[in-house]
């Protein structure tokens, strides 16, 4: 079975992300828009097992501040432009417990904590898409208090398993 651990964003920041999704992400129809906390990965290990370390993970993180200031991109690396988010402490650790605690391959970039609004394009598209939309004056704020553990399904897509609230239980 393949995993990811996702942040799914606000409906005001998924609608802003969807209206250029729509038209620049192949992956559209896939997942909703999202902030990848681990990427994709395959295990033979227990689902309970995994939502046990997710449950013990959430424990140790309290609600954070998403802030997302700008339309970046990958480029040179990959033709990928995303609403960038903000790195703070409370994301890189939770990132960094993640990966160490589950399995699945170290990623082989740096975490860039984003939203992927559109991927896959040509040098030419990426050129001119990226041009208008980072001239976009993108200020938004909002409090994350979960994570999502999504699994693939048969056809491609990505659907929910499990929803991990941060901070701990109130008594």
């Amino acid at each position: 079975m393949k995993y990811g651990i996702v942040i799914f964003p606000s409906k005001t920041l998924q609608d802003l992300a969807n209206s250029y999704r729509k038209r620049y992400d192949p992956h559209y129809a896939l997942i909703p828009p999202h902030l990848t906390l681990k990427a994709a990965f395959e295990t033979d290990m227990d689902v309970n097992s995994i939502t046990e370390q997710l449950e013990a993970i959430a424990k140790k993180y309290e609600p954070f501040t998403l802030n997302i200031r700008k339309v970046s991109s990958f480029q040179p690396i990959n033709n990928t432009i995303h609403l960038k988010a903000e790195k703070t402490s409370q994301l890189e650790d939770l990132y960094e417990d993640l990966y160490s605690s589950l399995p699945g391959d170290k990623p082989e970039h740096p975490f860039v904590p984003h939203i992927t609004i559109g991927q896959k394009l040509s040098n030419d598209e990426h050129s001119d898409v990226y041009g208008q939309l980072r001239m976009l004056g993108v200020e938004h704020e909002e409090i994350v208090d979960r994570f999502h553990l999504v699994y693939q399904l048969e056809n491609g897509s990505w659907t929910v398993y499990e929803t991990f609230r941060l901070g701990k239980d109130p008594q």
